[in-house]
């Protein structure tokens, strides 16, 4: 775990424009933590991301990362076009640099005249963790950022893995919905590890946490991938942990023969309301110096067959008025979310786009 420019003055964030949110949701999302990029796809170059609809532009100085609003207060240019010279990011257009704290240094038209205040930069907390940069457009001054813990992720004897991010053209309650929905198994995934003909979903509990919702989920549905499942004791029942920390992250332990443990970090960060940029930190200890170009694979084929569902879903918005949609008892963990989120005082009905 890392903290770099944690303490960052934010200045008021106003809600971008256009928007895809309704304003009041927008207050209360800004007000999270979200991945926005993994620290090895941040290099020499400055790279471009999108934040609820808040175009950021993330790189690397000495002193760590940086995140800020991805326009230059001079003539608005990108500044993810820009590059990064002597610990200074510079604006591709009229050259303008700026320090690691968002001071404009030097205006090259006009070398003799020191930059004003107001040419400083938006910037934007930034923490490494699980090989992750985080930021939050509106921080609570003084508070711990409200990261989930994902402990093994530093545990001896773990293996980290990060798979690339996916992006998904649907709205990120959605995509969490369907990765703790334990009913849509043997329908979606039964090429990869599941069987069509095993479509009970016995029955289970949910709790309250203090980060959010668990359930502990019992069944005889291998996690094995269809090539390996012969290594699977007979009779053996499987535990998944699912637990949900909102508004959208949720996190899987699948409890392995043994004392094997597959530990997956489900985090859909907001792009807009409608789309999302899923990252995926995943730890297990076994097989541990086995190829992560397997893992990658298997967990490519997951969520490619979720995607291709979770895109197409009606209405594009997650419904957080449970008489919006007809549910059955397998539900239960997404009914759980979606009061949570209304609990928040969400709507999640985003403004057409």
């Amino acid at each position: 775990m890392s903290l770099i420019q944690q303490n960052v003055k934010v200045p008021h964030t106003p809600r971008p424009s256009p928007n895809s949110y309704l304003p009041e949701d927008w207050d209360i999302l800004a007000r999270h933590w979200y991945p926005v990029a993994r620290c090895v796809d941040i290099g020499d170059k400055p790279v471009a991301a999108t934040l609820l609809d808040v175009d950021l532009v993330l790189y690397r100085m000495a002193g760590g990362f940086r995140v800020a609003r991805d326009q230059c207060p001079h003539r608005g240019v990108p500044l993810s076009m820009g590059w990064v010279e002597n610990e200074q990011l510079i604006c591709p257009y009229h050259g303008l640099h700026f320090a690691a704290d968002g001071r404009c240094t030097k205006i090259p038209a006009q070398p003799n005249v020191a930059p004003p205040e107001k040419f400083r930069l938006a910037q934007f907390p930034a923490i490494e963790r699980y090989g992750l940069l985080w930021t939050c457009l509106m921080p609570d001054e003084g508070a711990e950022p409200a990261i989930p813990a994902f402990p093994n992720w530093d545990a001896a004897g773990y293996q980290p893995i990060l798979p690339p991010p996916v992006d998904i053209d649907a709205a990120p309650g959605r995509q969490i919905e369907g990765f703790v929905d334990v009913a849509h198994f043997a329908w979606v995934h039964h090429e990869a590890f599941a069987d069509r003909t095993r479509p009970e979903v016995p029955a289970y509990t949910t709790e309250a946490i203090p980060a959010g919702i668990r359930m502990e989920y019992w069944s005889t549905v291998s996690n094995y991938p269809k090539a390996l499942q012969h290594l699977e004791p007979e009779g053996f029942r499987w535990l998944r942990v699912f637990e949900i920390y909102p508004p959208f992250a949720a996190s899987l332990t699948v409890h392995f023969p043994g004392d094997d443990r597959l530990n997956i970090l489900n985090l859909a960060s907001p792009v807009s309301a409608r789309k999302t940029r899923l990252f995926v930190p995943i730890t297990r200890n076994f097989d541990v110096t086995g190829s992560l170009e397997d893992v990658y694979a298997f967990n490519a084929q997951i969520f490619a067959e979720d995607q291709a569902l979770v895109e197409r879903q009606m209405p594009k918005d997650l419904p957080l008025d449970n008489c919006e949609e007809i549910h059955f008892a397998a539900d239960r963990m997404g009914m759980g979310y979606r009061r949570l989120l209304k609990g928040m005082g969400l709507a999640l009905t985003s403004i057409a786009c």
